[in-house]
């Protein structure tokens, strides 16, 4: 499907110069003279690259859709990952840079959702949040400050996070795998 260079939003996947691309940032701009035009940060789905383009409004693009597949996460061999497709049971097995950090938060088992474009692979969703344990919290000093202060811990997963400071050693929390935040304590 084509769309002007200006429709382009962020999150769409795009076809150009021959790659597929995912648009993370834009702004649109209009200059003093001259027509105005969509500043668009491009990332490769296939190796990573990032590229900053300028879109004009009578510029077209192909906006590409990618059929999305539920899978689940077997396990990890070195920096490669396994996957099971869970219609066909089919394994398939990925490297650990596709999924980027979130990859230290893939836990045995976990349903995911992987994006394809004509059967290849370009990226991996895990969910928003996961549950993990706090293997190591620093101690609460006295007399910080009341409010918000919040103190390093580190997950089961070697992840490094900010927790607030009633979080101790060996609490399950609540975790934005995107964000690497603290979100909430697990019930």
């Amino acid at each position: 499907m084509k769309i002007s260079g200006v429709e382009i939003r962020p999150g769409n996947i795009i076809e150009y110069e021959g790659g597929i691309w995912r648009a993370v940032k834009i702004q649109h701009t209009q200059p003093g003279k001259g027509g105005a035009y969509m500043q668009v940060e491009l990332k490769n789905l296939r190796d990573g690259r990032k590229n900053n383009v300028r879109f004009r409004s009578a510029e077209t693009v192909e906006r590409v859709r990618l059929d999305t597949k539920d899978f689940q996460f077997l396990f990890a061999d070195g920096d490669m990952l396994t996957f099971m497709d869970k219609e066909t049971y089919e394994q398939i097995t990925l490297p650990q840079d596709l999924l980027g950090d979130a990859a230290a938060f893939l836990q045995d088992g976990m349903d995911v959702l992987m994006e394809m474009y004509e059967e290849e692979p370009l990226s991996v969703q895990l969910p928003d949040q996961i549950e993990a344990t706090i293997v190591e919290a620093d101690a609460v000093v006295k007399g910080q400050t009341a409010s918000s202060s919040y103190k390093p811990a580190v997950l089961d997963n070697g992840v490094r996070i900010m927790v607030p400071p009633h979080i101790e050693s060996g609490t399950r929390v609540i975790v934005d795998v995107y964000e690497q935040t603290y979100v909430k304590r697990a019930d």
